[in-house]
C-alpha cells in the first residue's frame, strides 16, 4: 500500500469522526499490508491442543455459578447484514424458529436466565452502522431489557475500503455509505474501550464477558460455564467443540513453541502446501467456536498497555463495493477476528463444550438445520438437540433468502436424516421427511408433496 493511499485513509476516517482507537488500528493495518504481512503461522512453530477440560465433566460449585451470573454481561456481534443470503437488514432479524426472530430468541434466552439466577446479566449488542437503526427499532418491544442504566447497543467503528488496483479509498457516489465497512468482530475491543463501557462495566461489579456471534443461537447464557470461569482465574477462555470431517475449515488453538502461549489459526494463516495439517481433525481435534470468556478488568489492562492496539493478525478481505453488484469495482477490507485475541493474554486457557453451544447460520444449508426438527427450544429458550446434524448441501436455487424461504416455507423433518442434497428448481410442502441419504436432482420445477417420506433409514 502507498504511503499516499493510507494518508487518504486517515484523512477520511478523521473527517467522518472515527475513534482515534480505531484510526490507529486501521494503521496499522494498512502498514501490514504494505509490507505484505501475510500472518502465516507454521505447522513447527506449534503444538497441536490435544487436552482440554470438558465442562459436562466438571462439577460446578451451584452458589458460585449464580454468583458469577450476576458479575457476568452477555455481548452478542450484531453487525452482519447477512449480504451472502441476500439480505439487507440485520441477519439476526431474519425469522429463526417458531415464529421468533434471532433477536428474538437472544432477548428471551437473557431474561429467562435473569429470572431462572436472580441475575442482573446485562445484553450488549455491537451493531454496525448498518444494523443499528433497525435494531433498536425492534428492541422497543423489549422496555425491560436494560440493567443498571447501561445501553443495549453500542456501534462498532467503521473503516474506509480500499480500492484493490490502488490500496486508495474507494469512492462510490451512487451510494457513499458503501465507500465503508466494519472493521471485522476484532473491533469489539477497541468498540468497547471507546464508548467508556468497560468502565461503567466495572463500576456496577460486572467482570466476566462472555462475547459470541449473534447468529450462533447455541451460545445461550450459561450459570455453569460463568462459574467455571469466574473459578478458573484465567483472563481469557475460549469454548472449542471436538472436530468432525465437516468441521475441517474450522479454525483452533494451538500452543506457540516459542513461549508456551495459546494462539488462533485459521485457514487464512494456514500455508497452502500445510493445509493437510490444517484439516486432520486427528492432529488438532478441536476446533474454535468463537465463544470467548474475558475478565474486564485484565481486558481494561491491556487496551491501555497497548494504546487500544492489540495487534491482531490481518484479515484482507477482497469483495465488490457494492455487494449486490458484482460488476462493480473491487474492493479490499481490513479485519481481524476478535478469537485471535487470545494470542494477546497471558495465562489465557480453553474448555470443551458441547455441539449444542454452536449452531452457527452464515448460509440457508444451515437455516434449514436450525429451522428443522432437529433442535426444540427448551423453557429457557436454549436450543436442545434432538438428533445428529445431517448434512445438508442446496445449490443456487437456495442461496438468497426470499427463494429459500419460497422454496421451504415449512420445516423440514431430518432427525433421521444422514445427509441432505439438492440440485434444481425443487420446493417443499408440509411435514416432509427425510430418512438417511437423500440426493434430489431435478431439470425442471419440481414439487415435494406435503407429508412425503423420502429416502429409507441407514442400518446404523
Amino acid at each position: 500500500m502507498s504511503e499516499h493511499g493510507r494518508r487518504l485513509a486517515l484523512t477520511k476516517m478523521t473527517a467522518a469522526g472515527i475513534s482515534p482507537a480505531a484510526i490507529r488500528v486501521f494503521e496499522k493495518h494498512c502498514i501490514q499490508l504494505e509490507h505484505g504481512v501475510t500472518g502465516i503461522i507454521r505447522e513447527a512453530d506449534i503444538e497441536p491442543l490435544l487436552d482440554i477440560p470438558q465442562i459436562d465433566e466438571l462439577k460446578i460449585d451451584p452458589d458460585r455459578a449464580r454468583v458469577a451470573m450476576d458479575r457476568t454481561v452477555i455481548l452478542k456481534l450484531n453487525g452482519g447484514l447477512g449480504t451472502s443470503m441476500g439480505l439487507d437488514k440485520a441477519k439476526n432479524l431474519l425469522p429463526a424458529r417458531n415464529g421468533m426472530t434471532f433477536l428474538d430468541v437472544i432477548v428471551s434466552q437473557v431474561l429467562a436466565a435473569r429470572a431462572a439466577h436472580g441475575a442482573r446479566l446485562p445484553l450488549l449488542l455491537m451493531n454496525s452502522f448498518r444494523t443499528h437503526e433497525d435494531t433498536q427499532k425492534a428492541l422497543a418491544a423489549y422496555p425491560d431489557l436494560p440493567a443498571d442504566d447501561l445501553p443495549v447497543c453500542f456501534l462498532q467503528n467503521r473503516e474506509p475500503k480500499l480500492r484493490a488496483d490502488d490500496l486508495t479509498p474507494v469512492d462510490w457516489p451512487a451510494d457513499p455509505t458503501l465507500e465503508w465497512c466494519p472493521p471485522g468482530h476484532g473491533d469489539v475491543y477497541a468498540a468497547l474501550y471507546d464508548s467508556g463501557l468497560i468502565d461503567r462495566l466495572l463500576v456496577h461489579g460486572y467482570e466476566y464477558l462472555f462475547l459470541s456471534n449473534g447468529d450462533n443461537l447455541g451460545a445461550a447464557p450459561d450459570a455453569r460455564m460463568a462459574g467455571w470461569f469466574a473459578a478458573s482465574g484465567a483472563p481469557y477462555a475460549a469454548e472449542l467443540c471436538r472436530r468432525t470431517a465437516n468441521d475441517r475449515k474450522g479454525g483452533h488453538l494451538a500452543t506457540r513453541k516459542l513461549d508456551g502461549q495459546l494462539v488462533l489459526r485459521d485457514t487464512a494463516q494456514t500455508a497452502p502446501e500445510e493445509m493437510d495439517f490444517f484439516t486432520d481433525e486427528s492432529r488438532h481435534p478441536f476446533f474454535h467456536t468463537n465463544n470467548l470468556w474475558i475478565r474486564l478488568s485484565r481486558l481494561k489492562e491491556v487496551m491501555r498497555a497497548r494504546d487500544c492496539v492489540l495487534d491482531l493478525p490481518l484479515i484482507r478481505n477482497e469483495k465488490t463495493v457494492d455487494p449486490t453488484n458484482p460488476t462493480s469495482p473491487k474492493v479490499i477490507q481490513l479485519e481481524s477476528a476478535m478469537g485471535a485475541a487470545v494470542g494477546v493474554f497471558p495465562g489465557a486457557t480453553a474448555i470443551g463444550v458441547s455441539r449444542e453451544r454452536f449452531v452457527p447460520v452464515k448460509t440457508t444449508n444451515e437455516l434449514l438445520l436450525l429451522r428443522s426438527d432437529l433442535h426444540e427450544l427448551d423453557d429457557q429458550y436454549r436450543l436442545v438437540a434432538k438428533g445428529r446434524t445431517p448434512a445438508v448441501w442446496l445449490d443456487h436455487h437456495f442461496k438468497l433468502i426470499h427463494d429459500f424461504t419460497r422454496r421451504v416455507p415449512f420445516p423440514l423433518h431430518l432427525r433421521r436424516a444422514t445427509s441432505l442434497t439438492v440440485t434444481g428448481d425443487v420446493s417443499f410442502g408440509q411435514a416432509v421427511h427425510i430418512l438417511g441419504d437423500v440426493d434430489i436432482t431435478s431439470q425442471g420445477p419440481l414439487h415435494i408433496s406435503d407429508g412425503t417420506w423420502l429416502g429409507t433409514l441407514n442400518d446404523d
